[in-house]
């Protein structure tokens, strides 16, 4: 699967930060209010706030409104297409250390 880098780009700015992963991690739990995700945190509503625009930027959340609720949920397909571009470059290094290994390995038993 190819990733656009700028969507890429997006979902590994949004994981880079803490709180930020620490609101997802609330939400893989199930749907919550703002006000919800921000309890935990030591920081204003507003800060939170800034938090959960950069995870919708990067389509990590979602919002829904419900009357004069808003209510965020988890979006996994971010996290799933940034998870195989990390394995797909993952194994082409590990594939190209195995070859190293190999041609030291051989130059040892050279000398």
């Amino acid at each position: 699967m190819i990733v656009k880098e700028s969507t890429l780009d997006q979902t590994l700015i949004a994981l880079a930060d803490p709180t930020r992963r620490a609101i997802l991690q609330q939400l893989s739990e199930g749907e919550a209010r703002v006000t919800e995700l921000a309890a935990p945190f030591d920081i204003s509503l507003n800060s939170v706030s800034k938090h959960i625009r950069i995870l919708e930027r990067a389509n990590l959340v979602k919002r829904r409104k419900n009357g004069r609720e808003h209510l965020l949920s988890l979006m996994t397909e971010p996290l799933d297409e940034a998870a195989e571009w990390i394995e797909s470059h993952r194994s082409l290094w590990a594939a190209r250390l195995v070859e190293l290994e190999s041609l030291l390995t051989t130059k040892s038993e050279q000398e």
